[in-house]
């Protein structure tokens, strides 16, 4: 999942950051209105947290250009005015949900959780496929009631393809969304990563892959019969 922060503060970014990145998240930051509505409009976010106090132009503004545009991206305000005429403005402005600061991190990553989990039509944290149990809360996948060792980021690629299960994701798209660095269109971080999840979670070497390649496409994530 691939998260834009808009935050002026820089220890504030800087740990949401950290947090994020320490949770699976691919995320980019910046610390302007500006720059924050020009990179929600040129890229795809799963997320955006937008402080509402910002130089230039500020969280609001960016909200409202969003929405206009016709960007349906979740948006999490960050703010420490507290009022329900501030709450009720925001989210008449089309804010997804609000968090008061100061807060705790565990929080705005459980606030995360959920608004991409709507964003996906998904009504729990728990999303299940056959025997395979991924829990995007503890952050953990176990296959027939067995606990697997992921990475961070293969654990973020299989989130992914669990959210949009059945549906063929391509190359660019897992990069797009999983990898904060641009990747080479050479590389084969991806291959290589697929390619692990397929050995972590499979039973054994006789085991169905539940993880498909669609030549030319990309991958697929789907039940075996």
């Amino acid at each position: 999942m691939r998260i834009l922060l808009v935050e002026d503060k820089n220890r504030l970014r800087e740990a949401i950051e950290k947090a994020l990145r320490g949770s699976g998240y691919a995320v980019d930051s910046t610390d302007n209105g500006n720059d924050g509505l020009w990179m929600a409009c040129e890229n795809t976010y799963d997320a955006i947290l937008l402080d509402i106090m910002l130089p230039g132009l500020d969280g609001l503004s960016v909200l409202e250009q969003l929405r206009e545009r016709e960007r349906d991206t979740p948006v999490l305000l960050l703010t420490a005015k507290d009022t329900i005429a501030d709450r009720v403005k925001g989210l008449r402005k089309g804010a997804d949900d609000y968090l008061i600061k100061p807060f705790a991190l565990e929080e705005l990553l459980a606030r995360i959780e959920a608004l991409c989990r709507r964003s996906y039509k998904k009504s729990t944290s728990t999303i299940t496929l056959n025997d395979l149990v991924i829990d995007s809360s503890a952050k953990t996948v176990k296959r027939d009631g067995n606990l697997i060792d992921l990475t961070a980021r293969e654990y973020a690629i299989l989130e992914y393809l669990a959210m949009r299960q059945g549906a063929v994701i391509s190359r660019s798209e897992i990069e797009e969304h999983i990898y904060d660095e641009l990747v080479s269109p050479m590389s084969n971080v991806v291959d290589s990563a697929i390619c692990n999840l397929r050995k972590k979670i499979a039973k054994g070497p006789d085991d169905a892959e539940l993880i498909h390649t669609r030549r030319g496409q990309g991958y697929i994530l789907m039940p075996k019969n």
